[in-house]
């Protein structure tokens, strides 16, 4: 009688390991999926870097040409 209650305990504690391991796999496919995302919020944003420093030397060289242009029309103080 005690050995089909062991039994009965140890089938029940098997399931339990069972359903933790069928979560532990679905837990780990979710913080892959979690990470692949991040991923790419991480290339969004390097290329929003990227981006960014292009329009920052775009503005530079416009500023340069303005202060030309500005100097030979004689509006801009010379420096």
């Amino acid at each position: 009688m005690s050995d089909n209650l062991v039994l009965e305990h140890l089938r029940h504690i098997r399931a339990s390991i069972d359903a933790l391991r069928e979560e532990a796999r679905e837990v780990r496919a979710r913080l892959t999926a979690v990470e692949l995302g991040l991923a790419a919020v991480r290339r969004e944003l390097a290329s929003l870097a990227e981006a960014d420093a292009h329009l920052a030397a775009r503005t530079d060289r416009l500023s340069d040409r303005i202060e030309r242009v500005e100097r030979r029309l004689e509006i801009a103080p010379n420096g």
